[in-house]
């Protein structure tokens, strides 16, 4: 646990250290849903970082506020916050073509006249699909190292926008490193060192790069998959402004307190174009800012973004209003992740997260999956298709690998490497018209796909 030099306050907007503590070991030691877990708060109380766990499964050295993580997604909000402080300098235009900024030799697709700009892919509403479509990863386990720049500049030449531009959001992966690309383009440099200069430099976050750099290697805390065990750290060389970034607790209060305005910043203004520009997310009333997602309103409104690789969770959350915020960083990749964590600290009225139930496999006749096999759509570009080998099931996401799928009952279907669940709609002659994902507490249909 560590303090900030900030005087503590007799009345504090988070729950006690012996609180965030129990919660901790809750989640480690009883649910086994981590191996490691680092939260920073910052409220009245100034900044409190409490740990519990360890580096990894055969590493017993305690994670604290100096630990680095991969924080996945969460780098777009450096990477919109980049786009931001540019455009305040007048070196490029938030409503520019994203064509302008790329090579002639590539040619962004356009619909009904109208051009992908650089606000439409820091709002994710390009109608750019989540991955591109001929991502074929060497090695499952890290699936963007091998995906080059002129595979991108390939699939953008060659692809057809499912709807218009602007009319419906739809979450980027491939958006957003197009946009980290674009601007270390203008910028002359590459991604990483353009973050550094921009954003990390200002607010003294040494600890935090794109890479694992030799200084931060004997501080990184070894991922993990579901089941505890070690995996392999992500490389995101052309679309790393999706989720290449790698941080500790420390200096992510220091992000954290230039989001409240606890501290002077030259990105005061950068932070504000962020959350000034708004459009409808895709659940409920949410909104998305530029990169940041806005949930709630007035007092109770949090401005968030949450992250996860391979073998890492994190959550990262403000609320404007209150001067309050909170990160959580995880070295495991349970679906339980830390998001509950952060959003129940925010606010106690978010539950925390019920343990996942542990699930049991049954044993079915394999002639009823041959009415599961097809593909199903879960959104434009985004498929899961269903194969079966031998006497198993298996699914596939797209740009994603291929995971086996286990039957609790005959409709009933469970991933074993993630907290997900498949349903699916069968007809009288066995035959799925469509299926249910479930997964992050919430339930997405996606329809077979006719050939």
């Amino acid at each position: 646990m560590t303090f900030s030099a900030a005087a503590v306050s007799s009345s504090s907007h988070f729950p006690s250290i012996a609180e965030i503590k129990r919660i901790l070991v809750e989640r480690i030691d009883v649910q086994r849903q981590s191996v490691g877990i680092v939260v920073g708060t910052f409220g009245p109380e100034g900044r409190v970082i409490v740990s519990h766990g360890n580096f990894g499964a055969y590493y017993a050295r305690p994670v604290d506020a100096d630990t680095a993580f991969e924080i996945g997604s969460i780098t777009k909000v450096f990477t919109t916050l980049v786009l931001a402080e540019m455009a305040g300098r007048g070196e490029i235009g938030l409503d520019d073509p994203v064509a302008m900024h790329l090579p002639a030799t590539v040619h962004m697709p356009q619909r009904d006249g109208r051009e992908i700009t650089l606000t439409d892919l820091a709002t994710h509403t390009s109608g750019l699909p989540r991955l591109p479509g001929n991502m074929a990863p060497a090695d499952d386990d890290n699936p963007y190292a091998d995906y080059s720049v002129e595979q991108m500049y390939a699939f953008l030449s060659a692809y057809e926008l499912p709807r218009d531009i602007g009319s419906q959001y739809e979450y980027s992966n491939l958006g957003m490193g197009l946009l980290g690309h674009v601007l270390a383009r203008r910028a002359g440099t590459s991604y990483g060192a353009l973050v550094r200069e921009r954003i990390l430099a200002p607010l003294n976050m040494r600890s935090t790069a794109d890479t694992p750099a030799v200084y931060m290697k004997s501080r990184l805390a070894n991922g993990h998959d579901a089941q505890l065990m070690p995996v392999l750290n992500w490389d995101l060389p052309t679309l790393a402004g999706a989720g290449a970034l790698l941080s500790t607790a420390d200096d992510m209060m220091n992000f954290v307190e230039m989001l409240v305005d606890a501290r002077t910043s030259p990105l005061r203004e950068a932070l504000a174009t962020t959350l000034s520009i708004r459009r409808p997310a895709d659940a409920g009333d949410d909104e998305t800012g530029l990169g940041w997602v806005i949930s709630g309103s007035g007092d109770d409104q949090i401005v968030w973004h949450n992250g996860g690789t391979g073998g890492y969770r994190s959550y990262l959350g403000f609320m404007p209003a209150k001067g309050v915020g909170v990160v959580a960083l995880s070295n495991t990749s349970t679906e339980a992740g830390v998001d509950d964590i952060g959003r129940h600290l925010l606010d106690s009225r978010n539950p925390l997260a019920e343990p996942p139930r542990e699930r049991v496999a049954v044993t079915l006749d394999p002639a009823i999956f041959d009415g599961y096999v097809g593909t199903y759509r879960l959104a434009p570009q985004f498929d899961i298709a269903v194969t079966r080998q031998g006497n198993s099931l298996f699914a596939q996401a797209t740009g994603q690998g291929r995971l086996e799928i286990f039957a609790e009952n005959e409709t009933r279907f469970f991933l074993k490497v993630v907290n997900a669940q498949l349903t699916f709609d069968v007809g009288a002659d066995g035959r799925a018209t469509g299926l249910t994902l479930h997964q992050n507490g919430t339930d997405q249909k996606a329809p077979r796909a006719e050939a």
